[in-house]
Protein backbone atom coordinates (compact mmCIF):
# COMPACT_ATOMS: atom_id res chain seq x y z
CA UNK A 1 0.00 0.00 0.00
CA UNK A 2 2.77 2.43 0.90
CA UNK A 3 3.80 5.11 3.44
CA UNK A 4 1.18 7.75 2.75
CA UNK A 5 -1.47 8.49 5.44
CA UNK A 6 -4.03 8.10 2.44
CA UNK A 7 -5.35 5.05 0.78
CA UNK A 8 -3.23 3.98 -2.46
CA UNK A 9 -0.57 6.79 -1.43
CA UNK A 10 -3.11 9.14 -3.41
CA UNK A 11 -2.58 13.23 -3.21
CA UNK A 12 -5.52 14.61 -4.41
CA UNK A 13 -8.57 14.78 -2.22
CA UNK A 14 -11.62 13.36 -2.98
CA UNK A 15 -13.06 16.76 -5.13
CA UNK A 16 -10.40 16.80 -6.90
CA UNK A 17 -10.79 13.09 -8.22
CA UNK A 18 -13.95 14.03 -9.24
CA UNK A 19 -12.83 17.26 -11.48
CA UNK A 20 -13.36 19.70 -8.84
CA UNK A 21 -16.06 21.61 -10.90
CA UNK A 22 -20.01 21.30 -10.28
CA UNK A 23 -20.02 18.35 -11.15
CA UNK A 24 -17.70 17.28 -7.89
CA UNK A 25 -19.46 19.67 -6.17
CA UNK A 26 -23.23 17.62 -7.11
CA UNK A 27 -21.75 14.60 -6.08
CA UNK A 28 -20.35 15.66 -2.52
CA UNK A 29 -22.96 17.58 -1.70
CA UNK A 30 -22.11 21.05 -1.73
CA UNK A 31 -24.12 21.83 -3.79
CA UNK A 32 -27.46 20.29 -1.65
CA UNK A 33 -30.28 21.93 -3.50
CA UNK A 34 -28.96 20.73 -6.83
CA UNK A 35 -28.21 16.70 -5.75
CA UNK A 36 -31.96 16.61 -3.54
CA UNK A 37 -33.14 18.09 -6.99
CA UNK A 38 -31.76 15.31 -8.80
CA UNK A 39 -32.13 12.50 -6.24
CA UNK A 40 -36.27 13.96 -6.42
CA UNK A 41 -36.62 13.64 -9.80
CA UNK A 42 -34.84 10.43 -10.46
CA UNK A 43 -36.91 9.09 -7.61
CA UNK A 44 -40.07 10.47 -9.09
CA UNK A 45 -39.29 8.74 -12.50
CA UNK A 46 -38.44 5.77 -11.14
CA UNK A 47 -42.03 5.14 -9.93
CA UNK A 48 -43.53 6.46 -12.54
CA UNK A 49 -41.82 3.98 -14.95
CA UNK A 50 -42.18 1.23 -12.58
CA UNK A 51 -45.82 1.76 -11.17
CA UNK A 52 -47.77 3.11 -14.34
CA UNK A 53 -45.43 2.03 -17.30
CA UNK A 54 -45.54 -2.09 -16.37
CA UNK A 55 -49.47 -1.50 -15.81
CA UNK A 56 -50.55 0.50 -18.49
CA UNK A 57 -48.46 -0.49 -21.35
CA UNK A 58 -48.38 0.77 -24.81
CA UNK A 59 -50.70 -1.67 -26.50
CA UNK A 60 -53.20 -0.68 -23.63
CA UNK A 61 -52.64 3.06 -23.91
CA UNK A 62 -53.62 3.04 -27.65
CA UNK A 63 -56.57 0.79 -27.41
CA UNK A 64 -58.06 3.64 -24.86
CA UNK A 65 -58.02 6.12 -27.73
CA UNK A 66 -59.78 3.17 -30.30
CA UNK A 67 -62.54 2.75 -27.94
CA UNK A 68 -63.48 6.13 -27.29
CA UNK A 69 -63.90 6.12 -31.14
CA UNK A 70 -60.70 8.85 -31.46
CA UNK A 71 -57.80 8.52 -33.26
CA UNK A 72 -53.89 7.84 -31.86
CA UNK A 73 -52.70 10.98 -31.36
CA UNK A 74 -50.27 11.85 -34.44
CA UNK A 75 -46.45 11.23 -34.60
CA UNK A 76 -43.93 13.61 -35.06
CA UNK A 77 -42.49 13.97 -38.56
CA UNK A 78 -38.55 13.34 -37.64
CA UNK A 79 -35.97 14.15 -40.18
CA UNK A 80 -31.98 13.09 -40.20
CA UNK A 81 -30.03 14.84 -43.11
CA UNK A 82 -27.25 12.82 -44.34
CA UNK A 83 -24.65 15.25 -42.99
CA UNK A 84 -25.62 14.17 -39.32
CA UNK A 85 -26.23 10.82 -40.63
CA UNK A 86 -22.77 10.47 -41.83
CA UNK A 87 -21.36 12.28 -39.01
CA UNK A 88 -22.35 9.76 -36.89
CA UNK A 89 -21.87 6.83 -38.97
CA UNK A 90 -17.96 7.86 -39.19
CA UNK A 91 -17.92 8.41 -35.03
CA UNK A 92 -19.65 4.41 -35.21
CA UNK A 93 -16.95 3.20 -37.04
CA UNK A 94 -13.94 4.67 -35.66
CA UNK A 95 -15.23 3.27 -32.05
CA UNK A 96 -16.70 0.05 -33.28
CA UNK A 97 -13.04 -0.04 -34.98
CA UNK A 98 -11.31 0.88 -31.68
CA UNK A 99 -13.30 -2.21 -30.09
CA UNK A 100 -12.45 -4.91 -32.46
CA UNK A 101 -9.02 -4.19 -32.65
CA UNK A 102 -9.00 -4.84 -28.33
CA UNK A 103 -11.43 -7.38 -28.72
CA UNK A 104 -8.57 -9.06 -31.29
CA UNK A 105 -5.92 -8.32 -28.50
CA UNK A 106 -8.20 -9.84 -26.33
CA UNK A 107 -8.78 -13.39 -28.16
CA UNK A 108 -5.26 -13.79 -29.23
CA UNK A 109 -3.83 -13.66 -25.88
CA UNK A 110 -1.70 -10.38 -25.84
CA UNK A 111 -3.51 -9.06 -22.71
CA UNK A 112 -4.83 -11.71 -20.35
CA UNK A 113 -5.11 -8.89 -17.79
CA UNK A 114 -7.65 -7.21 -19.97
CA UNK A 115 -9.14 -10.56 -20.73
CA UNK A 116 -9.89 -11.18 -16.63
CA UNK A 117 -11.30 -7.79 -16.56
CA UNK A 118 -13.62 -7.91 -19.44
CA UNK A 119 -14.52 -11.43 -18.25
CA UNK A 120 -15.42 -10.68 -14.50
CA UNK A 121 -17.38 -7.30 -15.82
CA UNK A 122 -19.34 -9.37 -18.18
CA UNK A 123 -19.87 -11.46 -15.35
CA UNK A 124 -20.94 -9.03 -12.79
CA UNK A 125 -23.19 -7.33 -15.42
CA UNK A 126 -24.87 -10.42 -16.20
CA UNK A 127 -25.39 -11.17 -12.34
CA UNK A 128 -26.59 -7.82 -12.18
CA UNK A 129 -29.13 -7.79 -14.95
CA UNK A 130 -30.45 -11.07 -14.10
CA UNK A 131 -31.33 -9.36 -10.12
CA UNK A 132 -33.42 -6.16 -11.81
CA UNK A 133 -34.69 -4.51 -14.66
CA UNK A 134 -32.75 -1.49 -16.55
CA UNK A 135 -34.89 1.23 -14.77
CA UNK A 136 -34.23 -0.04 -11.11
CA UNK A 137 -30.53 0.16 -11.99
CA UNK A 138 -30.21 3.19 -13.14
CA UNK A 139 -31.78 4.91 -10.39
CA UNK A 140 -29.99 2.44 -7.47
CA UNK A 141 -26.62 3.42 -9.49
CA UNK A 142 -27.36 7.03 -9.34
CA UNK A 143 -28.30 6.55 -5.42
CA UNK A 144 -25.12 5.04 -4.81
CA UNK A 145 -23.14 7.83 -7.08
CA UNK A 146 -24.42 10.26 -4.62
CA UNK A 147 -23.80 8.25 -1.59
CA UNK A 148 -20.78 6.31 -1.09
CA UNK A 149 -18.15 9.23 -2.24
CA UNK A 150 -19.93 11.89 0.30
CA UNK A 151 -19.77 8.78 3.20
CA UNK A 152 -15.83 7.78 1.99
CA UNK A 153 -15.17 12.41 2.11
CA UNK A 154 -16.47 12.30 5.72
CA UNK A 155 -15.38 9.04 7.24
CA UNK A 156 -11.90 8.61 4.77
CA UNK A 157 -9.65 8.37 7.91
CA UNK A 158 -11.83 5.17 9.43
CA UNK A 159 -12.34 3.80 6.10
CA UNK A 160 -8.28 4.73 5.21
CA UNK A 161 -7.31 2.88 8.30
CA UNK A 162 -9.58 -0.82 8.00
CA UNK A 163 -9.13 -1.24 4.17
CA UNK A 164 -5.05 -0.88 5.29
CA UNK A 165 -5.62 -3.48 7.97
CA UNK A 166 -8.13 -5.25 5.68
CA UNK A 167 -5.28 -5.33 2.62
CA UNK A 168 -2.29 -6.84 5.28
CA UNK A 169 -4.70 -9.19 6.06
CA UNK A 170 -5.56 -10.38 2.73
CA UNK A 171 -1.92 -9.91 2.02
CA UNK A 172 -0.83 -12.52 4.73
CA UNK A 173 -3.34 -15.08 3.07
CA UNK A 174 -2.22 -14.76 -0.10
CA UNK A 175 1.55 -15.68 0.91
CA UNK A 176 0.30 -18.38 2.94
CA UNK A 177 -1.33 -20.04 0.06
CA UNK A 178 0.92 -19.06 -2.16
CA UNK A 179 3.70 -20.86 -0.04
CA UNK A 180 1.51 -23.45 0.61
CA UNK A 181 -0.79 -24.90 -2.23
CA UNK A 182 0.92 -23.23 -5.14
CA UNK A 183 4.21 -24.16 -3.69
CA UNK A 184 2.81 -28.21 -3.37
CA UNK A 185 1.60 -27.61 -7.08
CA UNK A 186 4.89 -26.48 -8.28
CA UNK A 187 6.88 -29.20 -6.14
CA UNK A 188 4.08 -31.91 -7.81
CA UNK A 189 5.07 -30.87 -11.81
CA UNK A 190 8.95 -30.63 -10.77
CA UNK A 191 8.59 -33.90 -9.83
CA UNK A 192 6.12 -35.68 -12.46
CA UNK A 193 8.93 -34.04 -14.97
CA UNK A 194 11.62 -35.68 -13.02
CA UNK A 195 9.79 -38.90 -13.48
CA UNK A 196 8.87 -38.45 -16.82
Amino acid sequence: MGSSHRLFNRERSVHEIFGGGFVADVILWRQKNTTIGILIVALASWVVFEKSVNKLGSQNFLNCFYSLGRPAPPLPKLHLSEEMANEVAIFMRNHVNALLSVSQDVALGKDTKLFFKVALNLLLLSVVGSLTDFVTLGYASLVIILTIPILYERFEDYIDTYVKILYTKVHRLYVKFNVECVGRARKWILEQQKLS
